[in-house]
């Protein structure tokens, strides 16, 4: 029998982790899969050796739900199959990385990266927020590169605004965005799994522009359109995600990709659908593991 490990992040205490990982736990205990959960702390590398610091014997894959790439890349040197891979978690952990490796390969809203500075430097006139306002169009959607639960993601109506909320991050990865009017506060959260879409729900929120339910939003079982699900497929495969939750925008000129998240929560997604999104993914690496 295959042995793998669930990595989990030593530091993260929220009982919504620790909800998600049991349910990971249960599936596979469910169907005899040998799997053992680890927090990343734990498993300590000399990176100029590649020597494990942790006895790694008989580990032949691990589930690696956290964003630490650089130990899921140390596992991998060890010949350890680990999933979802360390490059595409990367690609995904940095929304402008998601948009440049997808780039004129799937619909997109518009998006310019923000130009990087440092801390105590500033963005001087900031004559490239005028360029990128006379392209984009107002008002603008402003994201930090990295965020989760819509929490750093904002709305700037005027370049002032903008200015303000660009000016407040020094230093942090940011990019601007296209405002999809027709989706204010509404999306679509596709899970994939494998190569297939497995379930689906329809986000709204009539009092915020985000969709997110964290934000306050409303979710719906969502059966996707046959492109919808083909786009949702698409992001991850050319991502190399083994699962995925992958935000869509309704837009007028068709589906677009918002975002691309490697490490999505699901429990909100298996009690909108009734889905056993946790069992699924079980059954992939099964799958993929046998092979």
């Amino acid at each position: 029998m295959k042995k793998g490990l669930l990595i989990t992040n030593g530091f993260v205490g929220e009982q919504s982790f620790i909800k998600l990982w049991a349910s990971l736990l249960a599936a596979a205990q469910k169907r005899g899969m040998s799997l053992t959960p680890m927090s990343h702390d734990k498993l300590l590398f000399d990176a100029g050796s590649g020597m494990p610091l942790w006895d790694a014997d008989g580990v032949d894959f691990a589930i690696l739900w956290d964003k630490d790439v650089r130990l899921g890349y140390q596992l991998e040197k060890l010949g350890i199959k680990v999933f979802n891979p360390p490059a595409a978690i990367e690609t995904c952990d940095d929304k402008s990385l998601t948009h440049i490796a997808l780039a004129g390969r799937l619909p997109m809203p518009p998006t310019v990266i923000i130009p990087t500075t440092y801390k105590y430097v500033g963005y001087g006139d900031m004559e490239f927020l005028r360029r990128a306002a006379d392209y984009l169009g107002l008002p603008m959607v402003i994201k930090e590169c990295r965020g989760s639960f819509g929490k750093q993601v904002y709305l700037a109506n005027t370049i002032e605004e903008a200015a303000e909320i660009i000016s407040s991050h020094e230093a942090v990865p940011m990019l601007m965005q296209r405002a999809i009017k027709e989706s204010f506060g509404r999306d679509i959260r596709l899970y994939v799994v494998g190569n297939k879409v497995i379930a689906g729900m329809l986000r709204s929120n009539a009092a915020d522009f985000r969709a997110n339910i964290s934000n306050g939003g409303k979710s719906q079982a969502y059966t996707p359109m046959d492109a919808e699900a083909d786009l949702a497929i698409s992001a991850a495969n050319l991502l190399g995600l083994d699962f995925a939750g992958i935000d869509i925008l309704q837009s007028k000129n068709g589906p677009l990709i918002c975002e691309v998240n490697s490490n999505a929560h699901f429990h909100g997604m298996e009690s909108c659908t009734g889905v056993d999104v946790a069992g699924a993914i079980i059954d992939h690496i099964m799958s993929r593991m046998e092979k």
